[in-house]
C-alpha cells in the first residue's frame, strides 16, 4: 500500500496510457475519416484522462453500432401504402416540370434512392422570415387544429415563447385534440412544472434520449436538432426557429436583446406527410410505444398549388449521411450561383472541396456566417477555413446586425434548401437532422431577394485584410481545428 501510494500518478498516467493504445487500437480499427480519427488519438495522448473522456462522450460512432435501432413505423401498411402512392417512378419523372426540377435531378433521385423519400409536387409554402413571424404563424395554426398537433423542437425553453406555446397545447388538449411533444432532453430549459401542467391536460410529452449518469451519458453526444411541427397532417413547420424567446425580435424594448436572424418555413401540401413519418418514427423511439398509425395521420390534401418539395432527415440511425449528400450533390451540380447561410461552418473536406472548385469553376458562391456567434471555439474554427475559401474565389460575409441562425442554400434560381442542419459535422453525422428541399423558381427568387437584403447588414471578407489578423488569432484557430471534426 505504501508503495501504491508512493507511486499513485505513476501508475495511473500508466494506466491511462494503456486505455489509450486499446482506445487508439478500436479508433482506427472501426476506419472513420481519418482526420476525425487523427483529431481523436491526439486527443487522448496529449489530454490525459479528459482525452478519454472526450472520446467517451463525443466520439463514439452509432450508425455503424446500430444503437439506434430501425424504427419499424415503414412496416406498417398503411405507410407502405402511402410511400407506393407518392413514390415517383420513371413514368412519372418523365412527366416533371423540366424548366423547374431537371437541373437538379440527381438530387431527388439521391434522396429518392437514399430513404424512398419522395418528390411531391401539391404543396403551398410560405417562407417565415424571424421567430416573430414563425410564431405568429404556427400559433395560429394551432389555434385552429381540430384532430391533432405534433410539436418536436431542439429547445424548448419555460418562457414567454414556450409558456405561451404550452397553454395553447393545453386548451386544444382539453377541447379533444391529441397533442404529443417531444424535446431535447440536454438543450432545452423545459421545467417540471411545465411538464407537470401538459401532463396533466392529456398531452403525451416525452424527452429525446434523457442522459442519467453514468449508464446513458454515451448518448449525451446525440442529440435531436429538429424543429418542427405538424398539424392535422395537412400543415408542417420546418427550419431553424427553437421554441425559446431568444429567436423573437420582440417590438418592445428591442435593444436589450442581440437580434436574431433565422429562417422557417410553412408547409401545406403533401410534403408534410414526410415530416409526419419522421415525427412519428422518433416519437414511437422515445416513448417505447408502438403508436397506432391513424387515416387522420396522413389525411387526403388536394391544393391546386404544385410546389415541388422533398424532405431529407438524416441521423444516426440512417445508412447515409442524407442531408449530407444532396448539399454535396446540390453544390456540384451548380451552374450559377450558390448562396449559403449558415451559424456554424465546419465542413467536412468533401463540402469545402467543393465549394472552393465550384468557385473555380466559375459559379458565384457566397456564405454568410456571424461575425461573432454563440460559440467561440466554434468561431475559431470556422475563421480556419475562410483563408482557403478567399483563396478559391469564394465570397465570405460576417452578418454583424446580430446573430444569424438560419441554415438556408439557394442555388441556380430553382433549388431552396430550409431546415436544421448546420455546415458541421456535428450536423452532417452527429445529430438528428431535418431539411425540405423545394424545387421552385417563385421559392427561389424569393430567398434570393432575402440573400440580398441580408447581405446589407454584412461585411464582406478581403483576403489581403483576412492575411492580416494577428497571429494570436491564427493560433486559437490552428487549435481549433484540431478539435473540428468534432464540434
Amino acid at each position: 500500500m505504501d508503495y501504491f501510494l508512493d507511486n499513485i500518478w505513476w501508475i495511473l498516467l500508466s494506466a491511462n496510457f494503456l486505455i489509450v493504445l486499446i482506445t487508439a487500437g478500436y479508433e482506427l480499427m472501426h476506419f472513420r475519416e481519418p482526420v476525425k480519427s487523427i483529431s481523436l488519438i491526439f486527443a487522448l495522448f496529449v489530454l490525459p484522462v479528459i482525452g478519454l473522456l472526450v472520446y467517451y462522450f463525443f466520439a463514439q460512432e452509432f450508425r455503424k453500432s446500430k444503437l439506434f435501432n430501425r424504427k419499424k413505423l415503414y412496416d406498417q401498411k398503411i405507410i407502405q401504402r402511402w410511400e407506393n402512392e407518392l413514390m415517383l417512378n420513371e413514368k412519372d419523372l418523365e412527366n416533371i416540370d423540366r424548366d423547374c426540377i431537371e437541373q437538379k435531378m440527381k438530387l431527388v433521385r439521391l434522396l429518392q434512392n437514399n430513404q424512398k423519400k419522395p418528390v411531391t409536387f401539391h404543396n403551398k409554402v410560405r417562407v417565415l422570415i424571424n421567430g416573430e413571424n414563425k410564431f405568429s404563424a404556427l400559433f395560429e395554426d394551432i389555434k385552429n387544429a381540430k384532430h391533432h398537433i405534433h410539436i418536436e423542437y431542439y429547445i424548448i425553453n419555460s418562457g414567454r415563447i414556450g409558456n405561451r406555446l404550452i397553454l395553447l397545447l393545453c386548451e386544444k388538449a382539453e377541447e379533444g385534440v391529441k397533442v404529443r411533444v417531444s424535446y431535447d432532453y440536454v438543450a432545452s430549459r423545459l421545467s417540471g412544472k411545465a411538464v407537470k401542467k401538459m401532463k396533466s391536460c392529456g398531452i403525451e410529452v416525452y424527452p429525446f434520449m434523457p442522459v442519467w449518469f453514468p449508464n446513458l451519458t454515451r448518448k449525451l453526444n446525440y442529440r435531436n436538432h429538429r424543429k418542427m411541427a405538424i398539424i392535422d397532417g395537412k400543415i408542417g413547420f420546418i427550419g431553424g426557429i427553437n421554441i425559446c424567446d431568444e429567436y423573437v425580435n420582440f417590438e418592445e424594448n428591442p435593444t436589450e436583446k442581440l437580434f436574431w436572424r433565422d429562417t422557417h418555413l410553412r408547409i401545406e401540401g403533401h410534403a408534410v406527410k414526410s415530416l409526419q413519418a419522421q415525427f412519428l418514427l422518433n416519437f414511437n423511439f422515445i416513448s417505447g410505444k408502438e403508436l397506432k398509425v391513424e387515416e387522420n395521420f396522413f389525411p387526403k390534401i388536394d391544393l391546386p398549388e404544385k410546389t415541388a418539395v422533398q424532405i431529407a432527415a438524416s441521423g444516426p440511425d440512417t445508412d447515409w449521411q442524407n442531408i449530407m449528400e444532396a448539399i454535396l450533390t446540390a453544390i456540384n451540380t451548380a451552374d450559377e450561383y450558390i448562396y449559403i447561410t449558415t451559424p456554424y461552418f465546419i465542413p467536412n473536406n468533401q463540402i469545402l472541396t467543393a465549394l472552393c472548385m465550384a468557385s473555380r469553376i466559375g459559379v458565384e458562391v457566397k456564405i454568410i456566417i456571424p461575425e461573432i456567434g454563440d460559440s467561440v471555439i466554434a468561431r475559431y474554427a470556422t475563421n480556419s477555413y475562410i483563408e482557403q475559401l478567399l483563396e478559391s474565389g469564394v465570397q465570405v460575409f460576417h452578418y454583424h446586425k446580430g446573430m444569424v441562425h438560419a441554415k438556408t442554400m439557394v442555388v441556380d434560381g430553382v433549388l431552396t434548401s430550409i431546415g436544421s442542419c448546420n455546415l458541421d459535422n456535428r450536423s452532417f453525422d452527429i445529430n438528428f437532422e431535418i431539411n425540405a428541399f423545394l424545387y421552385d423558381k417563385e421559392v427561389a427568387q424569393e430567398m434570393t431577394e432575402v440573400y440580398k437584403k441580408d447581405l446589407k447588414e454584412t461585411t464582406e471578407l478581403i483576403l489581403a485584410d483576412w492575411m492580416q489578423r494577428p497571429a494570436l488569432e491564427k493560433i486559437r484557430e490552428a487549435l481549433a481545428r484540431l478539435w473540428a471534426p468534432l464540434l
